[in-house]
């Protein structure tokens, strides 16, 4: 019984290996930072200063990927549809599950973290939602600076212990603080303007 169970599990290994082949290089960096999460999240699992400082670095990485496969898909006409359904997602996921890690670890207030996933979670379906009734919502300036504030929270609060005399970890929280505000107050903009974009329909 096993060892079809073996050769089925190998030809989908195979299966994967060749769709990827068959990817852009912009979708394949967009992969990868998808990929990245899990030794980031295993590094922080540890806690001690060097895995947070390991996590913290693979962490930078895949944010800078965000411009890189962005800029990689512009400039040598790689979007695809694939691409632009990944893209926002692996920085969900890269940011929501550094997050939730670091409330497990008692390191930031859970609550931030339920604001946070809960309003991702809130505009994704509302786009869905959207999406039905014609209506594109574009990303607006305050969820760009959600998105900033979020990565420039992480980043010290991943790094945790004091380096060179600094608490990091009180400006990760003031820098935490600043992305729930931006957080909740670019929730509420698409929401609002949802509503705005349906009343001008009905009219």
């Amino acid at each position: 019984m096993g060892f079809p169970m073996l050769k089925q599990k190998k030809e989908l290994f195979y299966l994967v290996l060749r769709s990827m082949k068959n990817l852009n290089l912009a979708t394949k960096i967009t992969i990868l930072r998808i990929i990245i999460i899990v030794p980031v999240l295993i590094l922080l699992s540890f806690a001690t200063k060097l895995t947070c400082f390991i996590a913290c670095a693979l962490f930078v990485v895949a944010a800078l990927s965000d411009f890189i496969d962005g800029y990689i898909a512009r400039r040598y006409g790689q979007v695809t549809s694939l691409g632009k359904f990944l893209d926002p997602l692996a920085d969900k996921f890269l940011i929501c599950t550094a997050l939730i890690e670091l409330a497990s670890l008692n390191w930031i207030p859970s609550w931030t973290v339920h604001i946070i996933v809960i309003r991702e979670l809130a505009v994704t379906g509302l786009r869905a939602v959207a999406a039905d009734y014609g209506i594109v919502l574009a990303a607006d300036t305050y969820g760009k600076w959600k998105t900033t504030f979020q990565i420039l929270a992480v980043i010290p609060l991943m790094l945790h212990y004091p380096y060179f005399g600094m608490d990091l970890h009180l400006i990760g929280m003031i820098l935490l603080y600043a992305a729930v505000f931006f957080t909740v107050l670019s929730g509420y903009n698409y929401f609002y303007q949802f509503c705005v974009d349906m009343h001008d329909k009905e009219v």
